[in-house]
Order: structure tokens, then C-alpha cells, then sequence
């Protein structure tokens, strides 16, 4: 059985989750970006595709890629920090569950080559791969991302929720947004 077929048959959690297991993930060995996310939501569950929503539409016009090139494992692996559809909290999806990026993530890692560039998508994923380096807060983490080049690039979450704090942080389309979609450009 391959990393991936596992990663799909893994339960681990399973009964924590309120629909069951259906682990979401998207990579190669071949990967030049590795997006990491927080986790599905409900209409990702349904459809078994990564940003697979209007999360996910926003996304690719921050990097400034089509559907095609998004959906290339070649090009863009799709790793969540959990990889199935946590349940609804109080105010929208519960947090990733912790177990499947202990589980999964190093053997994803040892599996794609040459990797140029991790972006790394909200609170969860930039506290676990930044540790110590983290900011205080998530706004100052993003308004930092030239800190984590090459290796990292920081994002809020690109959900319809956020659009307050874009509002609030224009920066982010000015200064921020433009340098995502070059170097993504450069880099697939």
C-alpha cells in the first residue's frame, strides 16, 4: 500500500468525527509548492477535493493560478493539518484534529523531492511549522511573511469570514498578494 492509500484508509480519529473519515489530501513527489491548510470543510467532505469551496476559489486568485495548475499534485501538493471534516463549532468549524499532522506529515515530508516553497494557511499551520518564530498575533505573523522567505509564506485563511480583516489589513492585497502570485509564478 502507498503513502497516499494509506493516508485514505487511515481512521485514527475517526470517532471524533461527526461524519466519518474521509481523509483530503493532495500530493507527489514531484510537489514544488506544499499549500498547508487547516482542515475540510463540509462541502470539501462531500466532495473528497481540496478547496473545493469559495475558500478555495479565493485561494487560487491570491497565488494567481488556474483550477488546472491548483489540481496539479506535480505543481501544488494540498496537505491539511487534519485531513477530514473536524464538525461545526460555535463560530464555524471546529479546529483540525491534532493526530493526523503528528501522524502524516513527516512521511509526506520524506516523500516530495525538491520542495521551493511552504505556505502555510492560518493559525494552526504557522504555529505548528513556525514554533518559536511565530508573532504574537496572526496579523503580525502575515504582515511579517518577508521574515519566513524563502522557505515559508504566511496567509490568513482565504475564507469569506476573513473579509473584515481584510478590510483592516490592506497591506495584504498591496504589498503582500503581489509578491505570492510572482513567486508562485516563478516557481510552477
Amino acid at each position: 500500500m502507498t503513502l497516499l492509500e494509506e493516508i485514505r484508509n487511515c481512521k485514527i480519529c475517526e470517532a471524533h468525527l461527526p461524519l466519518g473519515a474521509n481523509p483530503i489530501v493532495q500530493v507527489s513527489a514531484n510537489s514544488k509548492i506544499v499549500i498547508i491548510g487547516q482542515a475540510p470543510g463540509l462541502k470539501v467532505h462531500e466532495s473528497s477535493k481540496p478547496w473545493d469551496d469559495k475558500s478555495g476559489e479565493r485561494l487560487r486568485s491570491w497565488l494567481g493560478v488556474d483550477e488546472a495548475a491548483f489540481y496539479d499534485a506535480d505543481k501544488i501538493a494540498l496537505i491539511p493539518m487534519g485531513f477530514c471534516y473536524p464538525g461545526k463549532g460555535k463560530s464555524g468549524d471546529l479546529p483540525p484534529r491534532k493526530e493526523c499532522a503528528h501522524e502524516w506529515h513527516p512521511s509526506l515530508w520524506n516523500m516530495i523531492g525538491d520542495i521551493e516553497l511552504t505556505i502555510l494557511i492560518g493559525q494552526y499551520a504557522q504555529q505548528y511549522y513556525l514554533g518559536d518564530r511565530l508573532k504574537p498575533t496572526l496579523t503580525e505573523t502575515v504582515r511579517a511573511f518577508e521574515e519566513y522567505l524563502p522557505k515559508h509564506l504566511v496567509l490568513p485563511h482565504p475564507s469569506p469570514r476573513n473579509n473584515i480583516w481584510m478590510k483592516k489589513n490592506p497591506w495584504f492585497e498591496t504589498d503582500l498578494l503581489p509578491a505570492l502570485k510572482m513567486i508562485v509564478k516563478e516557481t510552477i
